[in-house]
């Protein structure tokens, strides 16, 4: 049965910030108050905004002038309302929830927009079983999203990522060393794999494929012998080894608490001078791969998902993730999403692609 076009809806950003969500808000709002004359409620800071009753109207000239604003005007916060976080009572979660529902029956919703990444959608999920009507927008630097081939943000976190690493080959060359740079992704490679090919990366490790520290330096010492003493290391955060690979997450906790070192970069980089005697350095690109303005591509890809988010709420087509597949904007239902990550397949032509470069992937 069709449901009613939505009259009154709210928005809300959630989990990470990154490029263009802004941009997605101002593609959904100016659709929405343009062309189906809606009405907007803004909530502030995520699910936590949603559960405080933190709700302001949204007019149209808070979204003027928005699109190539980094970060997001609704504030945005990690809460995981179905969440039972340790030491809290096991009723917790319920009274988040009815608090949800009184939030959105007090303001007169007929729907809400999230924004965001794994967990925002787990969470729009459970909501919609909640009988709460819901629409999803896929954001998040990681590409890590199921059911979409794009999200919005990691476009403009390579273009920053790549910068970094054009800008850290002159500095190995100049001094004959090998620049370890780490960047995110939490879990997946998408990041590391797109900006290390980008940015002429000599290795790319990514968490997909476990590395053997004695491939990539074997790659690094034919580089030296080569003539090519410096070499550009791209780690991706969540790298693991083939060792670790075989371990439990508590055996690899274990293990890592011994390594001191504080992140995969520099761990990689302290097998790499102890296994060559290179000189190594370390960059860890950190929080700024998710600031500042979004890139071209992010703004239209944002804009494109954000006023498809308003004919769903013209038709009443709820309970859907707006997404990219095969170059069209379609919209997936969030039971097919919800509990899933799209990591690097190992046979994704990029990684071929960089291989034939000469790129090594610390598994050859």
């Amino acid at each position: 049965m069709k449901k009613s076009a939505a009259k009154t809806f709210g928005i809300l950003t959630s989990g990470g910030d990154c490029p263009g969500l802004n941009a997605a808000i101002r593609g959904v709002a100016k659709a929405a108050f343009g062309i189906y004359g809606m009405k907007i409620m803004g909530i502030n800071n995520g699910y936590k905004g949603l559960i405080e009753g933190d709700v302001k109207i949204l007019n149209p000239e808070d979204v003027s002038g928005i699109l190539t604003k980094g970060g997001t005007i609704l504030g945005t916060s990690r809460e995981k309302p179905f969440k039972v976080s340790k030491g809290d009572d096991a009723s917790t979660s319920s009274i988040k929830v009815d608090a949800i529902k009184d939030t959105y029956k007090r303001f007169g919703l007929d729907c809400i927009v999230v924004l965001g990444g794994n967990g925002t959608h787990n969470t729009a999920a459970l909501l919609k079983n909640e009988g709460i009507n819901v629409i999803g927008l896929p954001k998040t630097i990681d590409n890590d999203l199921y059911g979409t081939d794009i999200t919005f943000g990691f476009h403009s976190a390579v273009d920053i990522a790549t910068e970094a690493i054009d800008r850290l080959h002159s500095t190995a060359h100049s001094h004959n060393r090998v620049m370890v740079v780490e960047v995110m992704g939490h879990n997946a490679g998408w990041l590391a794999l797109y900006a290390g090919v980008a940015g002429g990366g000599d290795v790319i490790v990514i968490p997909e494929i476990p590395y053997d520290i004695d491939s990539i330096t074997r790659h690094l010492k034919k580089r030296a012998k080569g003539g090519k003493p410096f070499s550009i290391v791209v780690v991706a955060e969540g790298a693991i080894s083939v060792e670790e690979a075989k371990m439990s997450k508590k055996e690899i906790k274990q293990k890592r608490a011994s390594d001191n070192s504080p992140t995969a970069g520099y761990r990689i980089a302290k097998e790499i001078e102890t296994s060559t005697g290179m000189d190594v350095r370390v960059s860890v690109l950190g929080y700024q791969q998710r600031g500042g303005a979004p890139s071209p591509y992010d703004r239209v890809i944002a804009t494109q998902f954000g006023t498809a988010a308003a004919e769903l709420l013209h038709l009443g087509d709820y309970g859907k993730m707006v997404a990219k597949e095969n170059n069209s904007i379609i919209a997936r239902p969030l039971e097919e999403i919800a509990g899933k990550l799209k990591l690097v397949p190992s046979d994704h032509t990029l990684i071929r692609d960089a291989r034939f470069v000469g790129t090594c992937f610390g598994n050859e």
